[in-house]
């Protein structure tokens, strides 16, 4: 799990927002298929989560791997969150 792109959607809902794709995507000058995809790969591993359908707001977790507390290379998938 390391893609530039990631970083990015995380510095977006680190705001405190809670965003949809599209909103994300528009933020960060990216496709909303393209974010979609690396939302649910950010969710696998805990960084992100959604709260309600088709929103999400970055975890705690999250926070401490843009604060460079977090080694995205020591990451493991939570578990199912689908």
């Amino acid at each position: 799990m390391q893609n530039p792109t990631d970083e990015r959607i995380l510095e977006v809902l680190d705001t405190g927002l809670m965003l949809g794709p599209t909103a994300i995507a528009k933020n960060i000058d990216k496709h909303r298929v393209t974010v979609s995809g690396r939302l649910r790969e950010l969710r696998k591993y805990g960084l992100v989560e959604c709260p309600e359908e088709g929103y999400y707001e970055i975890t705690d977790l999250g926070k401490q791997y843009l604060e460079g507390e977090l080694n995205a290379g020591e990451l493991e998938p939570v578990g199912d969150t689908e």
